[in-house]
């Protein structure tokens, strides 16, 4: 009994690490930079700049509509709709994938 408790605890182990994944070596740059690092920053900045664009879009949005109609709606009002959700939809990938 023991010897069987002690082989399932050893396969359970063996298959823990089995789904563990594996470290990628860092590839570094031809400046010495690492990609990984390089990447996370570039990622990091069109974040900032894409939460600005929103931002602004969504003050634009929100003039619009207290201009307008409350029956009306423009579609350029829509088509910054569609970018507000483009651009979020973008972040949230980003962050996701860091």
């Amino acid at each position: 009994m023991r010897y069987l408790s002690l082989f399932l605890l050893t396969v359970c182990i063996l298959l823990g690490q089995r789904s563990l994944p594996k470290d990628e070596p860092d590839v570094k740059l031809p400046n010495g930079k690492s990609q990984k690092d390089e990447i996370i920053r570039v990622d990091y900045e069109r974040n900032l700049k894409d939460a600005g664009d929103l931002a602004r879009l969504a003050e634009e949005i929100k003039d619009d509509l207290e201009k307008g109609d409350r029956y009306l709606v423009s579609t350029k009002t829509l088509k910054k709709l569609d970018d507000v959700e483009k651009l979020s939809k973008d972040i949230r990938q980003r962050l996701r994938r860091n």
